[in-house]
This record gives C-alpha cells, sequence and structure tokens, in this order.
C-alpha cells in the first residue's frame, strides 16, 4: 500500500483520465466529460492530455467538439514488458490461494501453447483429496474446461482448424466426440463465461474455467477448479463459476487486460462479423 503523504495529486489525476479513457473504449472519450469526471477544469484536463500525448500514452482523433481522446500505443509496450518482467505464474500464485481458500477446490492457471492448454501454476485444496494436475501438464483441448475457454476466445475458423488437426478422441463416456457438438458447447461457453469439463476427460472429475484476458480481449490465460464431480452438482455450477471468474478478472485487470465481460462480449462480436 502506497503511503498517502507522498501521493501527487495531479498524477493520480493523470492516471484517472487514463484510466477513463481506458474504459470508454473504442469510441474514445472527450474533453469535457473527462474534466467533469476527474473534478477539473477544462483548460487543467487538456494540459494534463497534452503531456500524455506527448510521451504516447493517449492519441486523438476528430477536430474541435468532435475530437476524442483514446489509449496511446506506448502502453502496449509497456504493459508487455511488465508481464514479461513478471511471469504469470508469479502474478497468479496469491489469486490462486485466495480462490482455494475461498472456495475449498484445488485451483489451476495454465496457459495456450501451440494447440494444447499447459498448467504454470496450481495451488491445492486443504483436504487429502489431490489430483493429477502436474506443472507443465498439456490439456487436450477438447475436453478440457480450461481448452475449451481457449478454444471459445478464438476465431470459430481457427477453433475448427485447431480440432480438426488434434481430433476429439473419446476419454470418458461423457466425451464430446463430434464437431457438431463441440461447436454447440463452444457457443455455451461465450454465452455463459465459463468452459465446463463435466467427466468428458476423467471420469468421476469435474472442472470449471474463466479466461484471463490481456488488453485487446484475447484470452491469454485461463483458472480451472478440479473436484469430484459427485461433490459438484449440477445446480452449484454457476455459483462455482462466478467465484472463478471474479478471480480471474483480478488476474486480468492486474495485467492490464479486460474484465470476462467485456472481453466474452467483443469476442463474441467478433465471432459473429
Amino acid at each position: 500500500m502506497a503511503d498517502e503523504s507522498y501521493r501527487v495529486q495531479s498524477l493520480g489525476r493523470a492516471l484517472d483520465i487514463v484510466e477513463l479513457i481506458a474504459v470508454a473504449g473504442r469510441d474514445g472519450a472527450r474533453l469535457t466529460d473527462l474534466a467533469q469526471s476527474v473534478g477539473i477544469s477544462k483548460a487543467a484536463a487538456y494540459a494534463i492530455i497534452q503531456t500524455l500525448m506527448a510521451r504516447g500514452v493517449l492519441s486523438a482523433t476528430g477536430e474541435g467538439m468532435t475530437k476524442r481522446y483514446r489509449l496511446g500505443l506506448s502502453l502496449v509496450r509497456l504493459g508487455d514488458m511488465a508481464v514479461s518482467s513478471t511471469g504469470i505464474a508469479d502474478i497468479a500464485m496469491p489469486i490462486l490461494r485466495d480462490l482455494t481458500q475461498a472456495i475449498g477446490l484445488t485451483s489451476r492457471i495454465a496457459v495456450w501453447d501451440e494447440e494444447a492448454a499447459v498448467v504454470v501454476a496450481r495451488a491445492d485444496a486443504p483436504d487429502n483429496v489431490r489430483f493429477d494436475a502436474a506443472l507443465g501438464r498439456r490439456e487436450r483441448p477438447h475436453c478440457s474446461a480450461v481448452g475449451k475457454v481457449f478454444l471459445a476466445a478464438m476465431p470459430r475458423a481457427d477453433a475448427v482448424s485447431i480440432l480438426e488437426r488434434t481430433g476429439y478422441p473419446t476419454r470418458t463416456p461423457r466425451t464430446l466426440d463430434t464437431l457438431a457438438a463441440l461447436e454447440a458447447d463452444l457457443d455455451a461457453t461465450r454465452q455463459r463465461h465459463y468452459g465446463i469439463d463435466d467427466e468428458e476427460d476423467h471420469e468421476g472429475i469435474a472442472c470449471v474455467a474463466a479466461g484471463v484476458f490481456g488488453y485487446d480481449g484475447s484470452a491469454v490465460a485461463a483458472i480451472s477448479v478440479t473436484t469430484l464431480k459427485q461433490l459438484l452438482p449440477d445446480d452449484a455450477v454457476p455459483a462455482l463459476a462466478k467465484s472463478i471468474i471474479a478471480h480471474a478478472d483480478r488476474l486480468s485487470l492486474a495485467m492490464g487486460g479486460m474484465s470476462a465481460a467485456q472481453a466474452w462480449h467483443k469476442r463474441i462480436h467478433l465471432i459473429a462479423e
């Protein structure tokens, strides 16, 4: 926690303006609205904005009353540097521990590597049940909750191409083993904002996963929770998913990305085009 006695008010206002413009998205934000939201004069807001534009933090389009401000490309470089300087597992671990403590179940985070989801960090539940969740394990995309999240966040053609290359072999009697069934499941994943492995990879084991999204709305990781199917009735899944999504959103925002609601809205829009 920062020492409030050393905070610089003008810098705080500049960051408030950046946050407001980020929330505005593609439409950008007007000077008048920014000044009013931050609680400063238009002249003061204009001076801050011009300083940020000079450093590439902001950009502008339009003229006069139509001028709107958007985030600048220098933030992309800084964001990439921030993520690369701290591994995603390091950032994720405190959040995974919080999630596991809150729900009492093992949680994991996976990243996409070529045509599989790979587990890079795990927080074990405080009980005697242990699952096959070794770090570095590659999850098949068609029958894992994390794999489905990544596929659902891709353009439909890309997801279908991957499924056609990797195949969708039957792992259990509940595995979805046709392209039509998998496409329908990915549509459901987009709509509800989480993926489900309902005993599709291992009998008796269920997983629920939510995406971690970057600044452009792409899925950069997925957080999942694993438990025995008998401990997770169907009517309990939405509440569990809500908790997973909330923790995944924490990680997305910590990495400068979008919330699940924003990202899935964008994904659905792009896939529909």
